[in-house]
């Protein structure tokens, strides 16, 4: 639990600094069962060389926009290695190829740099600046607004292959 508490993940994420117990995570394993149970999420943990460092998830499914919004969070000991990339890539490519959705969204801190540039290295259009947006702890931010259609992404992945 110290990497939840050492103020690394606080910076953009709320959660984090109440992560102080097993019933915490336990509670977040629940809910996280039933809404996947339910097709309205779907949390997933990320795996680096055999050792958890992360989190990529659909935070939210909504089947009438035919939409979903990815969320992620990655120990920052592996940031930079492409690892959280690869696993948004694939969030994405799931979302239009399985789920046959029509839009993917990643809400981001606008101060958020390396959130931010995932976005962009993965062809995402930054939809707007949504003001006062969350509160991080006491800290006001405003997000990012990241967008991407099903036409666009597979469009861009029939260009790679």
């Amino acid at each position: 639990m110290t990497i939840f508490r050492s103020g690394l993940l606080s910076e953009w994420l709320a959660w984090p600094p109440h992560a102080d117990s097993e019933e915490f995570f336990l509670r977040f394993i629940r809910g996280a069962l039933h809404d996947y149970a339910d097709g309205k999420s779907m949390t997933c943990a990320v795996l680096y060389q055999g050792v958890v460092v992360g989190n990529v998830s659909y935070n939210s499914i909504c089947r009438n926009l035919g939409k979903a919004e990815i969320g992620y969070w990655l120990s920052k000991e592996y940031q930079g290695r492409g690892i959280m990339t690869t696993a948004v890539r694939y969030l994405i490519d799931d979302a239009f190829n399985r789920l046959k959705l029509h839009k993917v969204q990643i809400s981001a801190a606008a101060e958020n740099e390396p959130s931010r540039a995932l976005c962009e290295r993965l062809h995402m259009t930054l939809e707007g600046i949504i003001r006062n947006s969350e509160n991080l702890n006491g800290r006001v931010v405003d997000h990012a607004i990241y967008g991407i259609q099903s036409a666009q992404w597979l469009a861009l992945t029939a260009a790679e292959t």
